[in-house]
């Protein structure tokens, strides 16, 4: 049989601001170094480092 990967979990656009935080806040993943690499937070909203517009399809080909 085939191996299982780990499916690493994307982090969402934007913080739901949710008082128990969600596993796919920006913040938290922020904080753990769960990010993908080349993203950041700025503002509670998910964005890259080198400033370009973040999509779901190139979050998920950098996770």
């Amino acid at each position: 049989m085939g191996k299982k990967s780990k499916v690493r979990k994307l982090p969402k656009v934007e913080c739901c601001v949710s008082k128990s935080k969600c596993g796919r806040c920006p913040l938290r993943m922020l904080k753990e170094g769960t990010l993908p690499d080349g993203y950041t937070v700025k503002k509670r909203k998910l964005v890259r480092v080198d400033g370009k517009k973040v999509t779901k399809k190139k979050l998920a080909k950098a996770a």
